[in-house]
Order: structure tokens, then sequence, then C-alpha cells
């Protein structure tokens, strides 16, 4: 009965404190930047706060982790442009990690009714069948391809049995390549530049997903016949 009352107060009280952060003024600021899906409005944001935009730049990529499914590229983009590629892929990266952990401790403590509130509920059950499909594959494969939303994989991750380790290492690899792509390619382009190159990564993405749904292929195949 201890134990229940305990956990029951954990989720109250992280239930109040995102409600409370949401609910706030320069979070919600925040968060219509982001939904403007502008690199440049990004960049102008994040500078304005002078020896503070990296700081700013960091509590964007969690809020957009949390909030989903907003777009992390544009962040990474607005990070090369303003830090260089290498720095600004280390921020993106760094900060993108965090936020792939509290999306996985948020579903894991209060369960899957808050994160269908999150997320939507067929959004979530898409991410479902794609773990279902690919088993220990799902993470990685999720992680090279932009079109997967980065935060709905960290939130259903959380509702496996798989253990934290499992999920962070898998999101550290798969995430590490796309962020190192998009920040140098960031660092070169102009804004409508971008988009196009994008959508050439994109194309690249599902090549890279086809290859690996038939490497999996292969590898059940084999363990059938023996």
């Amino acid at each position: 009965m201890k134990q229940f009352k305990k956990s029951t107060y954990v989720k109250i009280s992280i239930v109040i404190v995102l409600a409370s952060l949401f609910s706030l003024k320069p979070v919600k600021e925040m968060l219509f930047m982001l939904s403007m899906i502008n690199v440049d409005a990004i960049k102008g944001y994040i500078l304005s706060f002078g020896v503070w935009a990296p700081v700013i730049s960091f509590t964007l990529m969690i809020l957009q982790s949390v909030v989903a499914p907003l777009p992390a590229f544009i962040i990474t983009f607005a990070n090369a442009g303003l830090f260089g590629w290498v720095n600004g892929a280390l921020l993106s990266w760094s900060s993108a990690m965090v936020g792939a952990v509290l999306c996985f401790f948020i579903a894991r403590i209060l369960g899957r009714d808050t994160v269908e509130k999150l997320t939507g509920k067929f959004a979530l059950k898409s991410i479902d069948d794609f773990f279902e499909k690919h088993g220990k594959y799902a993470i990685l494969i999720a992680r090279l391809l932009p079109f997967i939303s980065f935060d709905i994989v960290s939130y259903a991750s959380g509702l496996t049995s798989m253990s934290f380790w499992s999920f962070f290492i898998a999101t550290g690899i798969g995430q590490l390549p796309a962020t190192i792509v998009y920040s140098y390619v960031g660092g070169m382009l102009t804004s409508g530049v971008k988009m196009m190159v994008f959508g050439l990564l994109t194309l690249f993405s599902l090549s890279i997903l086809m290859l690996l749904l038939k490497k999996i292929y292969k590898q059940k195949n084999k363990k059938v016949m023996y």
C-alpha cells in the first residue's frame, strides 16, 4: 500500500511539473517558434539570447523531444549555422539524447495513457507495429530515418520491457549519423537549398531502410530454415 501511494505521488508530481512548465510564457514562446518550422526564425530567436544561446538551443531540442511530433532537424540546421557544424552537431546530439531519455522515463513512469495524450493514439499505435515488426532493430532503424518521429520512438521504447541502456546505446548510435549529416549540410547551405537537401536525404534514408529490412528478412529466413 505504501509503495502504491509512493508511486502515485511520483506520477502526480511529474504531471504537475510538466503542466506547469508548458503553461509558462517562455516555454509557450519556444513552442511557437518550433511550430513555425523556419530555420532562419529559429536561428534569430536563439541568437537573441547572446551568451545564453547554446542553453536556449539545448532547451528547444528537449522541448521538441517531449512535445511530439515537432521536427528536430530544424534545430540541428540552426545550430550548425550558428555554432559551426562540429560544435552544432555536438550540441544537437547531446540535447537530443537528453530529450530521448526524458521521453523514455516519462513513458515508463506515467504509462501509456499519458503518452497517448502527448503523442496521439494513432501515432503511438503505428510505432507499436513498427517495434513488433522489427524487434531489436527497431530503434536503430527509426533513428536513421528523419521522417519517423524521434520523440514518439522514445516514448514507445519506454512502454516496452527493453532496458534503459539498450535504448540509450541504440539511440546514441542511430542518431549520430543523421546529426552529423544534417549539421554538415546546415552549416553550408541556404534555407531554400536545405529543404531540397532534406528531401534528398529522406530518399537516401529510405534506401538505407530498404537495405536494413532486406538484411533482417534474410536473417529471419535463415532462422526458420534451421
